[in-house]
């Protein structure tokens, strides 16, 4: 697997593999994400390809305070190989080599097993409460 920087071109596999996963939801547009990704132009929406197939994906920020991690997706025949962690692990050295100094990520309290695999990383719930605002309705 080839890990590289996200091309708009890419819009519809990455798509198919978010709504494969179950991480697009009806209240967000994924389409709208990616445009809105795209002005950032910071290099950490990263995709792994394997052949021309696109089978994993992580949206990555860094808004100069903290990194995050959005949308990590591994295509389901591939899950459980080592995917997930080769891709974080390259978000991780990116935000890094920018002074990034702590990553932050969200998960729905009902997946245990993703909260169980992150842990399998050095990830550890912070006492915090996450809390959103819509500003623009998709």
């Amino acid at each position: 697997m080839e890990i590289r920087e996200f091309q708009l071109a890419d819009s519809d596999q990455v798509i198919a593999l978010w709504t494969e996963c179950g991480l697009t939801k009806p209240w967000n547009d994924p389409m709208r994400d990616i445009h809105r990704k795209m002005q950032s132009a910071d290099s950490l929406f990263l995709v792994g390809e394997q052949g021309n197939r696109i089978i994993a994906a992580v949206m990555g920020g860094y808004d100069g305070h903290r990194g995050w991690m959005n949308y990590l997706a591994v295509a389901p025949g591939a899950q459980r190989t080592g995917i997930a962690t080769k891709l974080i692990n390259d978000l991780e050295s990116r935000l890094v080599a920018v002074g990034c100094a702590k990553l932050n990520l969200q998960i729905r309290t009902d997946n245990l097993a993703v909260q169980e695999f992150y842990a399998t990383l050095g990830y550890s719930t912070d006492a915090v409460v996450s809390m959103g605002k819509r500003l623009i309705p998709d």
